[in-house]
């Protein structure tokens, strides 16, 4: 199997770390999961969700180094490295991985606010597990700007980080909590002059974008998730109740501030979905200059939707390659975004597709 397919099937099917740190417990965005790298590719791969103890590959890591395998049989050498400012901690005595993650290979990731106005209602994301870490004492619920600056300085100095992601719950008030992410963003900013990438619900009024623009963020995330409506209700009720209208606006506002290739939007496969609203979906957001970042279901252990199974190897594998030539086709590229998951591209392996064509 080639690169190309051993990340697809990764992230499909999961590794069994049979020795050593499994990785990220929950969080908002894809945990449950920990970071390896190979060849010249990154990926974030499951490691605790129940449907990974029926993985084929397996791995025992030392000194954060190990062989991947498949039924026993070796498949390539990979590794899971931990970043050196972990080691370190605020004045205060907060450790700085409770602060901020390394994501990928250089990106580093934080949420500012670990909580969300929908968590404990019937509208919460049934895939999310924003507010897990916080009750497993993993991260704090509340992080000052100028933390996160200092964490983004010695992750810069020590572990040659090149961007920053900044994602949050949603918050009460019209700004939906950008208000909160501006702040960081110009610490972050104005101390390491590092590409920042940021998260948000659509807003009450599209004026709040340009707060973000204003203080420093280069490239945002709005996140519908799914466009198939009856999935967006039932998965996503918020953001069904939003509408896909609103994004739209959204996103075509935001392209305005930040360019093109530098707004994305979550496509997330293995809700109950269709395929043809996954490629129609990736046509709107490609024909709008916002790069559909595709990837697979991760039933976080804890969220709502903790005993699902990924879509397999073969849907996503054709997903990917249909995709790949609809952002190709529009001029986008991973290559080309400035900061966040587009460009650490750990969690999707629409990167490897969009960079080799073929089998």
């Amino acid at each position: 199997m080639n690169l190309k397919y051993l990340k697809v099937d990764l992230q499909s099917t999961g590794i069994r770390v049979l020795k050593g740190d499994r990785g990220r417990i929950g969080g908002a965005g894809p945990a449950g999961a920990k970071i390896f790298v190979f060849e010249d590719t990154v990926a974030n791969v499951p490691t605790m969700s129940t449907f990974v103890q029926n993985s084929p590959y397996s791995v025992e890591l030392v000194d954060e180094k190990g062989i991947l395998k498949r039924h026993d049989e070796e498949v390539m050498a990979i590794e899971s490295p931990t970043p050196k400012f972990y080691g370190l901690k605020t004045k205060g005595g907060t450790p700085y991985n409770q602060l901020a993650l390394l994501h990928g290979m250089d990106c580093l990731a934080s949420t500012p606010v670990q909580t969300c106005v929908y968590w404990n209602t019937s509208d919460r994301c049934k895939f999310c597990g924003i507010e897990l870490s916080r009750k497993k004492g993993a991260t704090t619920a509340v992080k000052k700007p100028e933390e996160l600056a200092e964490v983004a300085d010695a992750a810069e100095k020590l572990d040659k980080v090149t961007h920053v992601t900044l994602t949050i719950g949603t918050m009460k008030g019209p700004d939906k909590g950008i208000r909160v992410l501006s702040k960081c963003a110009s610490a972050i900013k104005d101390r390491t002059g590092l590409p920042i990438h940021a998260q948000f619900e659509p807003p009450d009024d599209l004026r709040y974008i340009e707060d973000l623009y204003a203080h420093g963020v280069d490239t945002v995330g709005v996140h519908i998730e799914s466009f198939d409506e009856k999935v967006l209700g039932k998965v996503v009720p918020a953001k069904a109740r939003i509408g896909v209208q609103r994004f739209i606006e959204t996103w075509e506002r935001s392209v305005e501030l930040f360019g093109e290739n530098q707004v994305s939007s979550f496509i997330i496969v293995g809700l109950g979905e269709d395929d043809s609203s996954i490629i129609e979906g990736s046509r709107i957001l490609a024909d709008r200059g916002v790069y559909p970042f595709v990837l697979s279901l991760r039933p976080i252990p804890g969220s709502d939707l903790e005993h699902e199974v990924p879509p397999g190897f073969e849907r996503m594998k054709r997903i990917y390659e249909e995709v790949s030539m609809i952002v190709k086709d529009r001029g986008l590229s991973w290559e080309r975004s400035k900061a966040g998951c587009v460009r650490c591209r750990a969690c999707s392996a629409l990167d490897i597709f969009e960079n080799q064509r073929g089998g």
